[in-house]
């Protein structure tokens, strides 16, 4: 964790949830105000949901979000969504880049790095997420995959009022598997030291998220890393009870 960086814990519902889903959403709203001042939850269901999750929210502790946006505004792009429609929806921060996007749509970076800059003009946060597979940390390809990852997908303008950057090792993504916490403190203050290097004072700012099977048995300890300024959550972040858990672990 980083002194002066307020944590932020995302979850990521990704393909699950129906209208009945709502019971849990209020749960975390009914919950949240225990972590005001202390952490920002952020809850990115499907996007059938935003407008009915972000009229819940209002007034809220939580924060509603996307998974996903096209990088133009409109268009002849059939069944996709603009950012600009996202935020009209109630979202106020988008996810991009993520590894499922990546691997099961052949996202590249230079499309994550035009989907970033479609979430700011739509006056959004973007949370980009970058990560290794098995075979790269294997093959001792980490660091360079990361780095090439946040060299292509990051646009030249972030902030750290605009970027969230988001590190989930793929394999762990799911799996019920973690690096060690040396693993995650090495690759953050690889993130960070790009960050800086590259946004000077900004990315010194920059939120840094740790993704993949956190839960509320391992989020503590995830949290106490050095660099580590909160948590992409996937599974764990569909009950309210475990989301709630691992935002206490801040």
């Amino acid at each position: 964790m980083n002194t002066g960086i307020r944590p932020l814990i995302a979850g990521n519902w990704k393909m699950n949830g129906l209208r009945a889903a709502m019971a849990e959403f209020d749960a975390m709203l009914a919950g949240a105000g225990a972590f005001a001042g202390k952490a920002d939850l952020l809850v990115c269901p499907p996007a059938t949901l935003i407008a009915a999750f972000a009229d819940r929210a209002k007034g809220k502790a939580v924060a509603v979000g996307a998974q996903d946006c096209h990088q133009n505004a409109s268009g002849a792009h059939t069944g996709d969504l603009s950012a600009e429609m996202l935020k009209d929806a109630g979202a106020t921060a988008i996810i991009v880049g993520h590894s499922e996007r990546r691997a099961d749509h052949g996202e590249s970076d230079a499309l994550v790095r035009q989907k970033a800059q479609a979430t700011w003009r739509a006056g959004l946060t973007a949370i980009v997420c970058i990560g290794e597979t098995r075979a790269q940390r294997d093959a001792g390809q980490t660091l360079d995959i990361c780095g090439g990852q946040l060299k292509g997908s990051l646009p030249d303008s972030a902030t750290s009022a605009n970027l969230v950057v988001a590190y989930e090792p793929v394999w762990a993504i799911g799996t019920g598997l973690t690096p060690t916490t040396g693993d995650v403190e090495e690759v953050h203050r690889f993130i960070r030291t790009q960050l800086t290097d590259r946004f000077k004072a900004e990315g010194g700012k920059m939120r840094i998220l740790y993704g993949g099977s956190v839960k509320p048995s391992n989020a503590k300890e995830l949290m106490a890393v050095a660099n580590v300024n909160g948590a992409l959550v996937g599974g764990a972040s569909l009950k309210a009870a475990d989301f709630l858990a691992i935002a206490a672990g801040c």
